[in-house]
């Protein structure tokens, strides 16, 4: 057994201590003491990736207690499980996070996050969460201006991530183009084979709903991508005449506003003149760049996307608010409850005086879901729009620093231009075999990982993987990038001085 140090929470003796208030207080205390000395940690660090079998054992040694019928409550044993928690965790608040697309939370919308916990208010249904239901449709306005939906016309529902958005979406536009699927399935259509029309970047998550969905993989029509990996519309008009010549009735088309791979935004416009033409559905996958919206300088991006028919917006990326909060829009209210027709009277109550018309339990999957709302409410009631927009702002910005420094070292490459916070770029010294480039991406990147000093994250583009940095903190300076170039050299330079001593028959990249 492990043995604790640290002063002692008192050991509950009955089940109704175990809820005392100031046992709240006492964890509390000690929690938001290691919490702050996490944010106020501004060194370059990375991630501590941890061998799975040690950590397990190190997390069972945790679990154990002197006895089942007296577990311990010692301040201690939690703070071994909170440092551990920190400690193996993404440092999202240091500069050397440039890795992944979830942000280090407002610390207002955390202590938010905290006060839902304790409340523990199912937000689908109006009588049980009436604040955050409440809070959503405030929400739903005040981000609507920014999106420019008919006022009295449009809807907004909160899902638990973007996956869940996007295949809620799709099976709203299935339904509306599809009106007896629901009921019959795809066997009723009584037409070609449904198709989902996406671009080559798009999100994993568009092929999984069409799976799920049952419109299956073999109906997904791929539509080529330019330099920029943005939708080709030309080349996407020929692959849809083309995919109805072979028995395929594409009735969605879904762009992307900022593609997890390269942050890239397909032209939206242009894709609301192919799907009008074409009586599609178009969605747009807004996940990672709709918070965009909130630039002045930046909202050009999404020029269009009033024409959208639904959009999905995660507020846990860009809106810097806990995982996972995700913001679904319809165009109009009443498609938006066509996704889900079903009648189950005891949680959809005919008869609730238009309590109804302020809760989204009819227009998405989930019957419980916390109150994600809250946290991103109160940080817009407290703040307002402008920091949310001088922090995206800046993250570009900072992007665009990035891609000038890369640039301007002559065994880099940028791989595009950015077009939000994302940047892909390659290592790539004189000599090294066009053959190996993409391994040799691979082994950089994990051995950057293993020093600890930055975590950054890999992509295959075009079957070549590259390195990705994602600006998610606005203290990482140009300095930091710097530090990490200097570091990648070093590394690759390492890699490739043990392939030259190893055996040619057997060294990887000669």
């Amino acid at each position: 057994m492990v043995v604790f140090k640290g002063p002692i929470i008192p050991t509950p003796k009955t089940l109704d201590a175990l809820f005392e208030p100031t046992m709240f207080r006492d964890y509390v205390e000690l929690v938001s003491g290691r919490l702050e000395h996490y944010l106020a940690d501004r060194s370059v660090r990375g991630l501590a990736l941890s061998n799975p079998p040690a950590l397990l054992e190190t997390a069972q040694a945790l679990t154990e207690r002197p006895s089942a019928a007296s577990p311990e409550a010692d301040a201690g044993r939690l703070a071994a499980i909170l440092d551990l928690y920190i400690r193996t965790g993404i440092q999202l608040y240091s500069p050397g996070y440039m890795g992944r697309q979830f942000s280090g939370p407002l610390p207002l919308a955390a202590v938010v996050d905290l006060a839902g916990s304790i409340l523990n208010q199912p937000a689908s249904f109006y009588e049980a969460a009436q604040l955050p239901n409440i809070a959503e449709r405030i929400m739903a306005d005040e981000l609507n201006r920014f999106v420019g939906f008919a006022p009295h016309r449009f809807t907004m529902v909160t899902t638990s991530g973007g996956s869940l958005a996007n295949l809620t979406a799709l099976l709203a536009a299935r339904n509306d183009r599809l009106p007896h699927a629901w009921s019959e399935g795809l066997a009723g259509t009584r037409q070609p084979r449904p198709a989902i029309a996406v671009g080559a970047d798009a999100h994993y998550s568009i092929c999984r709903a069409a799976g799920i969905l049952g419109i299956g993989e073999g109906q997904i029509i791929r539509l080529p991508i330019d330099r920029e990996r943005r939708i080709d519309i030309a080349a996407a008009k020929r692959t849809l005449e083309a995919a109805r010549r072979h028995g395929l009735q594409p009735f969605c088309l879904v762009g992307s506003a900022g593609s997890t791979s390269v942050g890239a935004f397909d032209s939206i416009d242009q894709l609301a003149d192919i799907a009008a033409e074409q009586d599609l559905w178009l969605h747009i996958d807004g996940a990672h760049g709709a918070s965009l919206l909130l630039c002045d300088q930046l909202r050009h991006r999404l020029h269009g996307i009033a024409r959208a028919d639904s959009l999905t917006w995660d507020a846990h990326k860009l809106l810097f608010v806990p995982a996972a909060c995700t913001l679904l829009f319809y165009k109009d209210k009443d498609k938006a409850r066509g996704a889900f027709r079903q009648d189950a009277s005891y949680v959809f109550d005919k008869h609730a005086n238009g309590h109804a018309d302020y809760e989204g339990a009819g227009k998405n999957l989930e019957c419980t879901k916390r109150a994600m709302i809250m946290p991103l409410w109160v940080s817009w009631a407290m703040y307002g729009p402008a920091p949310f927009a001088d922090k995206i702002a800046l993250l570009c910005r900072a992007t665009t620093d990035a891609e000038k420094i890369i640039a301007g070292e002559p065994d880099f490459e940028t791989l595009h231009v950015p077009q939000a916070n994302i940047l892909c770029f390659r290592y790539r010294p004189a000599g090294l075999p066009e053959s190996r480039l993409g391994n040799f991406q691979v082994e950089i990147r994990d051995r950057v990982r293993a020093e600890g000093d930055f975590f950054i994250s890999q992509v295959e583009l075009d079957g070549t993987a590259a390195l990705r940095l994602v600006m998610m903190n606005h203290r990482i300076e140009p300095t930091h990038v710097r530090q990490l170039l200097r570091q990648i050299r070093k590394i690759g330079l390492e890699i490739l001085a043990g392939a030259e001593r190893a055996q040619p028959e057997v060294s990887q990249w000669v």
